[in-house]
């Protein structure tokens, strides 16, 4: 149907400078693919990094790549409590004025003034699709999914463009909240 779209679930992760990729791996380093994403041209890392907060830390976190203009860290708002940090809820790369966090790899750390977010829930579509759909890039929507904690998700941001493949993504905490897991789609309502 026209107005369904596949949800996938987005674990905390960080996208990091290639300046800051040689800070953390070591100079000339590169990123490893471990498997490709359903956004063309992107790809979980084989590489890792411990997230340090001011209360806790979170290890082990996913580095996803390819390498990017500035350093990102995207956690849930579970993580955000977690680590002592008041992450706020923002779009991809809309990092001004958010807070800082310590970045540890195998060979250095790295202290980032800004970056952490808890990444607002959105579509990606590509022009085609959306307007197919009759949608437009900023528009906010609705999505509902039907699941045993069945749920309508709103102020869902649409972001359009032509190196995007058509999926909505959500956070871990609302991925638990409406049982979205496996095979998910979801209803754009509104």
């Amino acid at each position: 149907m026209a107005n369904t779209v596949l949800v996938e679930t987005s674990a905390r992760h960080v996208h990091l400078t290639q300046a800051d990729i040689e800070k953390l791996f070591g100079e000339g380093h590169t990123l490893t693919v471990k498997k490709m994403l359903s956004q063309p041209g992107q790809f979980a890392c084989e590489e890792r990094v411990d997230v340090v907060g001011p209360k806790n830390t979170i290890k082990n976190v996913s580095v996803l790549g390819p390498a990017r203009k500035a350093d990102q860290v995207e956690i849930s708002l579970t993580d955000a409590r977690t680590l002592g940090i008041a992450a706020p809820v923002r779009e991809s790369g809309d990092i001004a004025g958010t807070p800082g966090v310590k970045l540890v790899g195998p060979c250095g750390e790295i202290e980032i003034p800004e970056g952490v977010i808890a990444a607002m829930r959105h579509i990606h579509l590509t022009p085609e699709s959306a307007e197919q759909r009759g949608l437009k890039d900023k528009q906010i929507v609705k999505v509902k999914i039907d699941s045993p904690r069945s749920l309508v998700f709103d102020n869902v941001v649409v972001r359009v463009r032509a190196d995007f493949a058509d999926a909505m993504h959500i956070d871990t905490d609302e991925s638990n909240a409406a049982c979205a897991f496996g095979q998910v789609y979801g209803e754009i309502i509104d």
